[in-house]
Parts: C-alpha cells; structure tokens; sequence
C-alpha cells in the first residue's frame, strides 16, 4: 500500500507544491517526474497514476508544479526546476548521492536533461524537444497555433506539429525574447561535457524532430558519455507512448 501527500510546498513566495508518492518497500531511489504541456499548460495532477506505478515499484516520487506561460516566461519553468532540486537535496528525503533520478516528459523532459547537466541525475525523457533557436529560423513561415487543425485549417500532421511546436516555443520565450534567449533555450547550451546516464524516447515522425535527438546523442557519444535512444514507432509524443515505454523506463533508472 503506497501513500500519497498532496500540495506539499517547497516554493511558498511562488506558492509552488509538489504531490509526493511513498512506497512500502524502498528501492532507495527518489523519482523526480517533470509534466509536459509546453511550458504553458500541464499540472503534477495528470501524472498521478505514473506516481502510483512508479510507488508500487518502490520510488519515493516527487511531482511537481512549475510555473507557466504566457504570465510567466522563459527562464521562469527552469529556474522553478531548479529550486526543486535545491529544496529536495536540503530535505530530510536526501540520504545520498546517486538517490535522486528523473523523468521528464515533453518539455519536462528538456528541463530534466538541464538538471541532468549540472548534477548528473540518472535520465529518461520521452519526447525532449532540444533545439529551438535553429528550428525557429528553419521555420519562419510557420503560423503558430495550438489547434492549426481548427484553427488555421491545416490537415498535415507535419504542418500541424510544426505550427503547435512554434506556438509553445514563442509562449513560452515570450515576445520580446532575444537571439541570446532563444539560444539559452537549447538544452546544448548549458552542456559543459557531463550529464548523468540517459535514456531518449522518441517517436520515428512526432513533434519533436528526430534528427535533433539523434544530433544530441552523437554530441554526448562523442564525448563518450552514457546515453541510450530508443525510436518509437509512429507520431505519438510524450504521454501518447508512456505506457508502452514506463516499466523500461523505471527499470533503467532502478538499476
């Protein structure tokens, strides 16, 4: 039987709340699981039912909330990951050096692998998207829209990604955001030549590029550096595949 806390806080002057899953028997590994949604959308409640799997598999889980676009812009869901993990490794759940692991989906996932940079967290991320300032020059005629669909009429899968991806990216970085702030976005730019062991999920034709997952990999398996990518079939993102790819997924991080 798992145990399951709600709205506990570790940011009270942003009131930012994390809900926290506790196994009955310990793996001793602290799971991290930063929630997609661009950046402007998205709550540590959607993950609920990964926070009880990954409980019942014996991960003391930690979901938390950032916050979001379009009131709060880039670097504000970064530096509020960043004060999580500060918090945590403060907390009496810190024991020791390797305890802590991730999960990051979608943009959680881009956050995760910053995070992953600085202190080598043991990673998984499904559908990290990692480069926007090229992609946003390769895309300039691209009209953003959350639902192109409806919206704008597009009946292209590809079309449709390209314009919800440019939507999420610009809501986020707000604007008035600069060249020197696009390029902070990519996840390359805080890359200093370590990260911990990483494990990529990607769809084989989804949102996020594959070829700018599989630039990543080559970077990091240049400098000889753990990293792993497994190719999904299809156009699913993210939480599409999730429950194909979580056993795997908590597996890597449990061994």
């Amino acid at each position: 039987m798992i145990t399951v806390k709600k709205e506990l806080v570790f940011d009270p002057d942003r009131n930012l709340a994390f809900d926290l899953y506790l196994p009955e028997h310990e793996n001793g590994k602290i799971l991290v699981f930063w929630h997609g949604g661009g950046w402007f959308r998205g709550d540590k409640s959607s993950a609920q039912p990964i926070g009880e799997i990954a409980a019942n598999n014996g991960f003391k889980v930690l979901i938390p909330n950032y916050r979001l676009a379009p009131r709060h812009t880039f670097p504000s869901a970064h530096e509020d990951s960043a004060r999580l993990i500060k918090w945590l490794l403060q907390s009496d759940y810190y024991a020791a050096e390797d305890q802590i692991v991730q999960i990051g989906a979608s943009v959680g996932g881009t956050m995760a692998l910053v995070l992953s940079m600085k202190y080598g967290f043991k990673t998984v991320t499904w559908s990290a998207p990692l480069n926007f300032s090229r992609w946003l020059h390769e895309h300039e005629d691209v009209h953003a829209a959350v639902d192109a669909k409806n919206e704008l009429g597009l009946e292209d899968p590809t079309d449709i990604h390209a314009s919800f991806y440019k939507y999420f990216v610009e809501t986020y970085l707000g604007p008035e955001a600069t060249d020197i702030e696009r390029n902070q976005l990519n996840v390359e730019a805080t890359y200093n030549g370590k990260i911990g062991p990483i494990l990529l999920y990607n769809s084989t034709n989804e949102l996020v590029p594959l070829q700018d997952t599989l630039n990543f990999v080559s970077l990091l398996a240049h400098d000889d550096l753990p990293v792993t990518l497994h190719t999904v079939a299809g156009s699913g993102h993210a939480m599409d595949y999730s429950e194909n790819v979580l056993s795997a997924s908590l597996q890597f991080l449990a061994d």
